[in-house]
């Protein structure tokens, strides 16, 4: 795992000192070494730099950026099987000089041309250039596990692993665009392709940009229109559902699955697994122990006193499958001290607060190993979240009640706060829920469905809020690639997720967590072979009876005792609503108020101020928006003063 970045410059007024600020503020992704390469062509500069994790081949000879015949590299992340395909290319006469991953890659281009990327298994981000042609090839992973951000204005291109580099260029210019603002407030991260600058984009996941530096560099040359798709996972969901038998899907999930973990600990360094004692972990925890002599480095984070503690179920399934388990335990007060750091590492607007536990997680796990897996896209692939359940369970029947009537239960809860509902308040997220029931219960079809529970704020909300006029972005939960003959309400959902919510949310938030403290996060789940299996399976394969993940399920009770599992799912989620009344009271007030809203000119200060009134006075279902934000008004200061 790295950091990369670097840019083409055609005005050629861009030095190494550029290059060299660009790469050393992602320090924290790469503190093993760093590189800089500087390249003077008669039309432009080139510049690549590269901060390094050493996982794979912890030798001088994996330095990037790397150099082949007339080729360069700069490379982040892994391809687990790169043995393999070494062993293909030497086959056909190449000769490698490292034992790295990064070698592979780039030989593998040589050879085969972007075809190449078909071949790999893994977690990636490249740009390969060409010196002696001028052409440039940037590609991203199938599921967007890294990252990718590039650039573009008046003949300089500037690519990198994070936007943080970008404000080390003196020629970036840093304005926002309006309408990713507007969508961060709805759904609380930028989606892809959109960033929250102008000329500035993410490389979509299962896509790659390749052009020329003959030709004009210009905005419509290297924009999302022209990244080209190698793979999709609508793909697979558009393919028939497999006519197999629930034993033998069972028995091929697992062979998979267990393919895709143990592909999982090639490292040269120590490898550990965070195990929650959900489910999803604790099945990567028992297929990689199974037939191990030597025990498994597992890690759960505990932090009673806000009641995220899953620590007593994490231990007693370390204890059954016998592994090195490590409890880490954390207090309130250092999880509301990291919040003011999270602007700088979250450079992009983000508001999942489960950053703050998996930022403690991976703080205390970097100090036993270098890697660590997780088993995040269980839900994505086997169907896990609670939203999938209420579009089995209630979206026929909510189409059903005639519209009066629903709005006539919306215009109730309105009235009713979410803290006064007796039991339920105390259960875990209820107040979010509450918000996005309402809007679900005004128009319960699977698209507005999907929506409502995705979104803060709908369209009109937003167009309360905001000051600045924008066109709404165009983003993949308006996706039409879902073809008729094999749509289902279950289908729809979990393909949306996997290319919104997990690309933008789950993968931001992991990538970002991790590398803050120099750590490689690893996810068997995202193996793509996974879901282009998973997608053909039968729905009642995943959602069976009301019951979520089912194969999966049946897959880790033959290693692992049902009545040990079963139990509520607890999230990852932290106090949102207690600690903006308290803990967090003096950063409320002193970033969403009356002077500094107004200034900004982006939010109409009457309806922020009306939901924090609102909040402060016991509606605690307005804390996520509250948050919102917040979060946004940090960002803010940090990259915008």
């Amino acid at each position: 795992m790295c950091g990369i970045t670097g840019f083409i410059d055609f005005n050629k007024s861009s030095s190494v000192r550029d290059l060299q600020k660009m790469t050393d503020i992602m320090h924290h992704r790469g503190p093993d070494g760093s590189g800089y390469e500087l390249i003077n062509q008669d039309e432009y500069i080139l510049g690549l730099g590269h901060r390094r994790l050493s996982i794979i081949d912890l030798s001088n000879s994996g330095t990037q950026p790397m150099c082949f015949q007339k080729y360069w590299i700069c490379f982040n992340g892994e391809v687990y099987n790169y043995a393999e395909i070494k062993k293909e290319l030497e086959g056909l006469g190449h000769v490698f000089i490292s034992s790295s991953d990064t070698e592979v890659v780039l030989q593998a281009y040589v050879k085969w041309g972007s075809a190449c990327v078909d071949r790999f298994i893994g977690m990636f981000a490249f740009v390969i250039y060409n010196s002696d042609n001028g052409e440039v090839f940037c590609c991203r992973d199938r599921a967007g596990v890294k990252p990718f951000y590039y650039y573009i204005a008046d003949g300089l291109f500037l690519f990198s692993s994070e936007l943080k580099s970008f404000h080390q260029h003196k020629r970036f210019e840093k304005k926002l665009n309006l309408a990713s603002v507007s969508a961060f407030m709805q759904y609380g991260n930028v989606p892809t392709p959109h960033c929250i600058f102008q000329n500035t984009y993410k490389l979509k996941p299962g896509h790659f940009l390749s052009f020329n530096t003959s030709q004009e560099l210009n905005e419509d040359l290297v924009n999302p229109m022209r990244q080209k798709c190698y793979w999709n996972v609508y793909d697979s969901y558009n393919k028939p559902k497999l006519g197999i038998s629930f034993d033998v899907a069972k028995q091929e999930t697992e062979k998979i699955l267990k393919s895709a973990c143990d592909y999982r600990m090639v490292a040269d360094v120590p490898v550990g697994v965070f195990l929650s004692g959900g489910y999803d972990s604790a099945s990567v925890t028992a297929l990689l122990q199974k037939d191990r002599t030597e025990k498994l480095k597992t890690f759960t984070i505990s932090v009673p006193d806000i009641g995220l503690d899953e620590a007593p179920f994490a231990k007693e399934i370390a204890g059954y499958l016998g592994t090195d388990h490590t409890e880490i335990k954390c207090s309130h007060k250092e999880a509301i001290e990291l919040i003011e750091e999270l602007p700088f590492y979250y450079d992009e607007p983000f508001a999942d607060s489960s950053a703050i536990p998996t930022t403690l997680v991976s703080l205390a796990a970097r100090k036993h190993v270098t890697v660590a897996l997780s088993a995040d896209a269980g839900d994505e692939v086997f169907a896990g979240y609670n939203r999938y359940d209420y579009i089995q369970r209630y979206g026929e029947r909510l189409n059903k009640i005639p519209s009066f009537l629903r709005n006539t239960i919306v215009k109730g809860m309105e009235r009713l706060p979410s803290n006064a509902v007796p039991y339920f308040r105390n259960t875990y997220n209820f107040h979010n829920r509450y918000e996005k029931i309402k809007g679900v219960l005004r128009n319960p079809t699977e698209q507005q469905i999907m929506m409502s529970l995705s979104e803060q704020f709908t369209d009109a909300q937003m167009q309360k809020i905001a000051t600045f006029n924008y066109d709404k972005l165009s983003t993949a939960y308006a996706s039409k690639e879902l073809k008729a003959d094999f749509f289902s309400p279950l289908s729809f959902m979990m393909a949306v997720d996997y290319q919104t919510y997990l690309v933008d949310d789950i993968l931001q938030k992991v990538d970002r967590a991790s590398m803050s403290v120099s750590l490689e996060g690893r996810e068997p789940y995202l193996d793509h072979r996974l879901i282009e299996w998973a997608a053909q399976l039968p729905n009642e394969f995943k959602y069976n009876k009301g019951e979520k993940k089912f194969i999966l399920k049946e897959i880790l009770h033959d290693y692992i005792p049902k009545e040990m599992m079963d139990r509520p799912k607890m999230g990852f989620a932290i106090p949102i609503a207690s600690w903006l009344q308290n803990d967090l009271r003096h950063l409320v007030d002193q970033y969403i108020n009356e002077d500094l809203i107004r200034s900004q000119h982006l939010f109409d200060w009457s309806v922020v101020g009306d939901i924090k009134r609102k909040f402060l006075s016991g509606k605690k279902e307005y804390d996520v928006k509250l948050w919102y934000f917040l979060t946004f008004q940090m960002w803010y200061e940090k990259w915008m003063s």
